[in-house]
């Protein structure tokens, strides 16, 4: 893989700290706005990247780019993925994969006219440790109880309830803690369990954004709650609750970095299989593998999951009102 990536925030610098740990994947080129040259010249140093740019237009005609991750604010990954499409690169997106499914869906459709490979950048569907959480799932029998906790204060919600809207808590910008953070924890559950029966959002709404709330999933034989909040703090967990057992998950759900299986006639069991210390690393391993073989069949049952996922941020945003820029 050749990769090309476009933007300098908080993601990218996480990218860069561990894809050098993949000698497979070739640091091509980086891209951000104009101003951003100082840091980006820091990083084409530190990181051995060849080509730095800060024209989008100039990034997609470098031939020696095959694949763009798009590690920008939320409300821009469906128009830069759109345009990465058209110019025949293949396209790594980050989470959430778009603003709304209608979005995501006419990407799907571009990739396929193009023949290229677009795949969402989400870390649980990769981990080892979660590829154990199925395997154990067997064991608790019927599953009856599934709730997840990812609550992380944002040092920008001060700012916010001082009138100040940054990207993360601006509905413009398709911001909020449904998007940004209880977003793992849909697609923790929905790759573990599939599509609920139904969906219901409550929000704690100021100003058009929801910066926290409870996520309820109806799996009609279990029932699921996700919480997500950017206006709170607690320690994240998550419990997956049987009749024979249950899985215990320590902190949020995009990292999992262990877990405990218990039931009635086994000592608990701490599981810990990862092989990277970097949550971000699986993924890449695979999506180079996926892009070297061009494995399709492995794009295809990507897609489908995020599409999943995509409905269910569909109807949570129903459910509670939430509109966003992108979805007039």
């Amino acid at each position: 893989m050749k990769l090309g990536i476009v933007g300098s925030g908080m993601i990218v610098e996480d990218l860069l700290s561990f894809i050098g740990d993949i000698p497979t994947i070739q640091l091509q080129a980086i891209c951000a706005r104009a101003g951003h040259e100082e840091k980006l010249a820091q990083w084409q140093t530190q990181y051995k990247i060849d080509q730095v740019y800060v024209d989008y237009d100039q990034l997609l005609a470098d031939q020696q780019v095959d694949t763009i991750y798009i590690g920008l604010p939320n409300h821009l990954h469906y128009s830069y993925a759109k345009q990465a499409l058209e110019q025949g690169k293949h396209v790594i997106c980050e989470k959430p994969f778009t603003s709304n499914l209608q979005e995501f869906l006419e990407l799907k459709q571009l990739a396929t006219r193009q023949h290229r490979i677009l795949v969402e950048a989400i870390s649980n569907q990769y981990l080892k440790n979660v590829l154990a959480i199925r395997e154990q799932l067997p064991k608790l029998g019927d599953i009856k109880i599934v709730e997840c906790n990812y609550s992380q204060f944002s040092s920008r919600y001060r700012r916010f309830k001082n009138g100040e809207v940054l990207s993360a808590f601006n509905p413009a910008m398709s911001g909020g803690a449904l998007m940004d953070i209880n977003v793992y924890n849909i697609h923790l559950v929905v790759g573990l369990f599939g599509l609920p029966k139904s969906v219901h959002y409550h929000a704690n709404i100021e100003r058009g954004i929801d910066t926290s709330g409870i996520l309820l999933l109806d799996y009609d034989h279990f029932k699921c709650v996700c919480i997500g909040s950017k206006d709170t703090s607690a320690p994240n967990r998550t419990n997956i609750q049987g009749d024979q057992g249950y899985i215990s998950i320590a902190g949020s759900t995009n990292i999992v970095d262990h877990f405990e299986y218990v039931n009635d006639s086994e000592s608990p069991v701490r599981i810990d299989v990862k092989d990277h210390p970097h949550r971000m690393y699986d993924e890449f391993v695979e999506f180079e593998r996926i892009i070297y073989e061009q494995d399709m069949l492995k794009v295809s049952e990507m897609l489908e999951h995020s599409e999943k996922v995509m409905h269910v941020i569909q109807q949570a945003k129903q459910s509670a009102g939430l509109v966003f820029g992108a979805d007039h």
